[in-house]
């Protein structure tokens, strides 16, 4: 769990350094950054939606994942949790403020940090072999990740850092179980479909849409499913 604790904690103390400069932005130039972001985010999922080998895999996850997430609406839970942590943490905010941008945050941040092959592979060799290099290299990306988002998405980002460890910590709990499961194979197609809601996320994040992006996240985890088939 050493990778996975130095990859939370890198997390942690980038937001709060991102969140130091935040102060220091004018509005217009928060905006500019922030459709910046979006434009890499963008690039991000293209990139690493061209990792997947077989389209069918990809449309039947997303249709999949949509009916789950929308039968369980994560995105409604999320935001209704991200509303709480913010009045506890902001206090209450006044009549007309946004009581979405620490959700927004939230899942922004998680995906981005927790989506991608870096995510798994570093995780099995951290709970198989104890090698922890590759999520030594992950937290460093993070790190810079993480300034960059929370000067911009604001504290939820700080709380991605929950989802980092659950979700890291327990691939790598149960690594001897799940690793005969996730071949190369499983592997380039979970990070294809995770790639393609990044790029919903980006869109939002550009303003050209308001997909409910957590909605599509149960989507990562059907191509474990179907590649036993397919």
């Amino acid at each position: 769990m050493l990778g996975t604790i130095v990859n939370t904690v890198a997390v942690i103390v980038g937001s709060f350094i991102g969140l130091l400069l935040k102060k220091g932005f004018p509005e217009k130039m928060a905006d500019t950054l922030m459709k910046g972001l979006g434009l890499c985010t963008l690039f991000l999922g293209i990139s690493g939606s061209l990792k997947g080998e077989n389209s069918l895999i990809l449309i039947i996850s997303i249709v999949l994942g949509a009916i789950i997430g929308e039968a369980v609406d994560l995105e409604d839970k999320v935001n209704r949790l991200g509303s709480w942590l913010e009045n506890r943490v902001q206090g209450r905010k006044k009549e007309g403020d946004s009581k979405t941008s620490l959700a927004e945050g939230f899942v922004t941040a998680s995906l981005l940090f927790c989506v991608g092959a870096m995510t798994i592979v570093g995780s099995l060799q951290s709970g198989l072999q104890g090698n922890h290099e590759m999520l030594f290299n992950k937290s460093m990306l993070d790190f810079v990740a993480a300034i960059i988002f929370a000067s911009s998405l604001g504290i939820g980002v700080t709380f991605a850092a929950a989802f980092v460890f659950v979700y890291q910590g327990a691939i790598t709990l149960l690594a001897q179980w799940v690793a005969p499961l996730l071949t190369d194979t499983v592997i380039n197609e979970m990070t294809c479909v995770g790639s393609v809601i990044i790029i919903g996320l980006a869109l939002n994040m550009l303003g050209i849409t308001k997909l409910r992006v957590m909605n599509y996240v149960p989507a990562i985890f059907i191509p474990i499913i179907l590649c036993i088939f397919m």
